[in-house]
């Protein structure tokens, strides 16, 4: 290495040791905001528009009538000796819905939900004590007791305080939410901190949100204080705490330091959450050694504890992992939140790095194990969202620990936050959604219009309009599954089909042109001009799909995956079974319009090996049947039903439901 080199080295580590990277050495794209993007699509734009119905609808009554999420605010703001109801930790999920109503008013203005917003927020703020404190359950229960047990969620809920209070702000403009979200973090950061007290948080959320005030505010002690809660981890300084919920703090990724982490334990919502702060620190304050840290557990995550759904935490009893490969599919916890914790910090880890894999790992979760959570009626939910069963899941209105319902709704509300992202070289289209946006590259306002069917076909259409003839890079996402390794790391692949070539033929105005790939994006730089057309397409046939025979509950079984969408054999379409099919190595399927409940998808097909048991419970013969295997977000949706995702290939591997 020549001397300038070496210099040059110096230079830069004594910069990330100090933490001084700045934000645009870090940060390798932006996303483009939701409330800047027009959903037209689809597949997206009706379920965003039942969000804003019968999804909202469905919290607000469950928030204000069916139980006491809003009274405890009441009763606080009384002053007359009631005590709390319902959980400790049930502020949260009036934040969430708050959060959620604000992302649905920005794309459906609707003065009846922003008034009943604002009588929420009226009554959030009667319950703020003097010093900024806001918790109903010690407030109303023991108040002499605040912050005297890490996992009781104080932090938490005021996480998503702020996350809802930034939210309403942005889409309204009213700063009431937001004033108390900045009086109860500047009493947060008043007590804790260096030189004050210690604390490491329960249940991890306030990291991100802190983040999210920092750039509202521009007040960096917000950004300093979710770094510090953050360096706070895996030092032992939870003890003489009650850390009511669990023994092993591995439980809240509190076994080493965050930096020094390297593979996901414990509670999967608390590690999303985290893991999602974490880079929104580093993409601030430029430390690697939390993309490092983030890197190494993401790749555990991802090659060793993710379902072919994007659901991860297998286990109930801990609501999160185990040990590497152990998957199970019938005992699958995949909470509903965990999905959705994998879109937020798979594009904040798209956005640090500029890699594509992590967006093929988000849209995994979002198609598949997010989307499962909520009903196709928009008002029924899945808390847990297993791979198989034997007709005991239902979908419930509503659940005592009820994060699940609100952050699914204010994911899908939002959905345009993951479409577009851009930096100062150009464009990046991540997911193919129906839309339009404006985007400013070069100081020139450039105009983008997707039209697709996606996920049901593979054809896109992208408009560009520049204000003027402008150069600038379109990045295309090629996504994983379009080729045979369907997530990173091997985990899963395809057998029997195969994509030949890497990327689709780019048509720009009609005329094929060439485009190279980095970072799994094809990238077309040109001047572009008013009108200009790029068209392509991703052939989406049937994937057969495979894990590793190191995740055994899965060895001698495939999936089907066409596109993005999981699929899976529901008993309501074949003839009240999905345990008794076979899918033999040659079989081939036929794609099929379909409906499932008023949705229109499309079906897989094929005549299959069926085993029929004799009705003496003990003869055993095959006969051929067709089969209809539908996308896993669908099911149950028509009643209890039996249903799998991984099926067998030979008789031997068939589990008989008596």
């Amino acid at each position: 290495m020549d001397i300038l080199k070496r210099y040059a080295v110096l230079f830069a580590a004594m910069l990330i040791s100090n933490g001084v990277i700045s934000q645009q050495s870090m940060q390798k794209m932006e996303p483009v905001k939701f409330s800047e993007v027009n959903i037209t699509d689809q597949f997206w734009k009706p379920k965003i528009d039942n969000v804003a119905t019968k999804t909202l609808d469905a919290c607000i009554y469950q928030t204000e009538v069916k139980t006491a999420r809003i009274r405890n605010f009441e009763k606080v703001a009384r002053h007359q000796g009631e005590k709390h109801e319902g959980i400790f930790y049930d502020d949260s999920d009036v934040f969430k819905a708050l959060e959620a109503m604000a992302y649905s008013l920005k794309t459906h203005p609707n003065p009846t939900m922003e008034k009943k917003c604002d009588e929420w927020i009226d009554k959030i703020a009667a319950a703020q004590q003097p010093d900024g404190y806001l918790n109903t359950f010690y407030t109303l229960n023991e108040p002499d007791k605040r912050y005297s047990d890490m996992s009781m969620h104080e932090d938490y809920n005021n996480g998503h305080l702020i996350e809802a209070a930034v939210a309403y702000y942005n889409a309204t403009g009213k700063r009431k939410l937001l004033d108390v979200s900045i009086r109860w973090a500047d009493h947060f950061d008043a007590l804790f901190g260096p030189g004050k007290r210690d604390w490491v948080t329960g249940h991890q959320e306030l990291e991100l949100a802190l983040v999210k005030l920092y750039k509202t505010t521009g007040d960096d002690k917000y950004l300093k204080l979710a770094d510090w809660l953050l360096s706070e981890r895996g030092k032992g300084l939870a003890k003489g705490y009650t850390w009511t919920e669990w023994k092993d703090t591995g439980y809240a990724q509190d076994l080493v330091p965050v930096k020094q982490q390297k593979e996901i334990t414990g509670h999967a919502v608390r590690a999303m959450y985290m893991y999602t702060g974490a880079a929104d620190v580093a993409a601030q304050t430029g430390d690697l050694g939390y993309l490092k840290a983030m890197r190494n557990v993401w790749e555990d995550v991802v090659y060793r504890n993710m379902y072919i759904t994007g659901g991860i935490g297998s286990a109930g009893n801990n609501e999160g992992f185990t040990t590497d490969y152990d998957l199970p599919n019938e005992q699958a916890y995949c909470e509903t939140c965990a999905s959705v914790g994998m879109v937020f910090w798979n594009q904040r880890m798209n956005s640090l790095t500029g890699s594509s894999e992590y967006i093929d790992v988000l849209e995994r979760s979002l198609y598949n194990g997010a989307l499962d959570g909520l009903s196709l009626s928009g008002d029924r939910f899945f808390y847990g969202n297993p791979l198989a069963s034997r007709g005991q899941h239902a979908r419930r209105e509503w659940f005592g620990t009820a994060c699940c319902p609100a952050n699914i709704a204010r994911l899908v509300a939002s959905i345009g936050d993951y479409i577009y992202a851009k930096n100062n070289e150009g464009i990046a289209i991540n997911l193919f959604v129906g839309s339009n946006t404006t985007i400013k590259v070069s100081n020139t306002d450039i105009v983008i219009k997707q039209e697709t069917n996606y996920p049901w076909n593979g054809k896109v259409k992208v408009t560009v309009d520049p204000g003027k003839k402008t150069k600038f890079k379109l990045l295309i996402r090629i996504p994983g599954w379009y080729n045979s390794n369907m997530v990173p790391g091997n985990l899963y692949t395809s057998v029997g089909v195969n994509v030949s070539q890497s990327v689709p033929a780019f048509l720009l105005n009609g005329k094929s042109i060439p485009a190279e790939v980095s970072n799994g994006y094809a990238i077309l730089q040109r001047e572009w001009k008013k009108g200009d057309v790029l068209e392509f397409e991703f052939a989406m046939p049937v994937k057969k799909v495979a894990s590793r025979d190191d995740l055994k509950q899965n060895n001698n079984r495939i999936a089907l995956q066409r596109g993005p969408i999981v699929y899976c054999v529901e008993g309501t379409d074949n003839n009240n079974s999905a345990w008794n099919i076979i899918i033999p190595a040659e079989t081939n399927f036929d794609e099929i319009a379909y409906d499932v409940s008023g949705e229109k998808i499309i079906a897989l097909t094929a005549t299959l090996p069926v085993i029929i048991i004799g009705n003496d419970k003990i003869s055993v013969s095959t006969e051929k049947k067709k089969i209809i295997a539908i996308p896993y977000y669908t099911w149950a949706n028509r009643g209890k039903t039996e249903m799998q995702v991984w099926l067998p290939t030979s008789i031997k591997d068939v589990k008989i439901n008596y």
